[in-house]
């Protein structure tokens, strides 16, 4: 069985985060009741268990803006602990004057290996994240934004469609950096007209050679583990970038409010197996080894009990 680097998923301690501990408001992702708890590592490694995942790859959860150093710290120690997460991508707001600063401090973590700053925006109020739909366009964004080749560190890239044009623009001004786009470009409007100008967007960014794409978070707008929706947009992502640039992430613990981590997997792997499997290997293992810079020899998590030594 192909080993899986989980490279996307989140653990949380709820009282850390303002979205989570603060009054339930409508959500991307739907209701989320279920989420407003801790999410420790040892319960991921316990969902995990028995799917031969390697390694995982922790992405920052919006703690508040000021605790982004605090939020890798925390991570950092769980990991010292328990031998899980493997690397982290942590938060840093490049719209604020210290971004430098919390940069350096950051970097004093070794396992930190990227950055991401969510910047979708979208017309429709419920998906809107960022505030202005062209955030990489500000000039102190890019002036603080261009310290991550300094660090060698990648950017985990979240836009929709209607954003990509600008997207395209901006990693084209970063040669030397990896951007990874998130959740294969946030597919949201699946009429035909929808797919057919998100396959075009993506496009954009796959002429782009520094963009890597994370096939993850697939149930975002459906809210359900589809196998026909994943196939789709799975088979258009490996069209689009090649399967050498793309990677798998769980989205875990967001997915879990409507699956499983093994049906999630079955489901990738049954998708997946029509492909050759050195395309396979690539997506599941080799492409996040290399971008988020792994050791390639690991332990799996076969048991619950494993998730106790991590």
């Amino acid at each position: 069985m192909i080993p899986i680097i989980d490279a996307h998923h989140h653990i949380w301690r709820r009282d850390d985060l303002p979205w989570l501990s603060g009054p339930i408001v409508p959500r991307i992702f739907g209701p989320y009741e279920p989420l407003r708890r801790d999410y420790p590592i040892t319960e991921f490694c316990g969902d995990v268990a028995g799917n031969n995942v390697v390694a995982s790859v922790y992405v920052q959860v919006n703690w508040a803006k000021d605790q982004a150093v605090d939020e890798v710290r925390w991570v950092n120690s769980v990991a010292d602990q328990h031998g899980w997460p493997h690397a982290i991508v942590s938060y840093v707001d490049f719209l604020s004057e210290d971004a430098p600063e919390v940069i350096k401090r950051q970097a004093e973590f070794a396992r930190v290996r990227g950055v991401r700053m969510q910047l979708h925006w979208h017309e429709n109020e419920l998906y809107k994240f960022a505030p202005i739909p062209d955030q990489m366009n500000v000039p102190l964004f890019r002036k603080n934004f261009a310290l991550l080749e300094d660090y060698g560190w990648s950017f985990d890239l979240q836009l929709f469609a209607s954003q990509m044009k600008d997207g395209a623009a901006f990693v084209s001004a970063f040669p030397n950096t990896v951007f990874i786009l998130q959740h294969v470009g946030m597919l949201e409007d699946r009429s035909s007209a929808g797919r057919l100008n998100w396959q075009h967007e993506l496009q954009r960014l796959a002429d782009c050679p520094n963009v890597m794409v994370k096939i993850s978070g697939l149930g975002t707008f459906i809210h359900e583990n589809s196998r026909d929706h994943i196939a789709y947009v799975v088979g258009q992502a490996i069209e689009i970038f090649g399967a050498e640039r793309c990677i798998f992430g769980s989205n875990f613990p967001i997915e879990k409010l409507w699956t499983d981590y093994s049906s999630l997997i079955r489901t990738y792997r049954e998708i997946l197996a029509e492909y050759p499997p050195a395309d396979q290997k690539a997506i599941f293992h080799d492409n996040a080894v290399r971008v988020y810079r792994l050791q390639t020899e690991l332990n799996p998590l076969n048991d619950k009990d494993n998730s106790k030594n991590g």
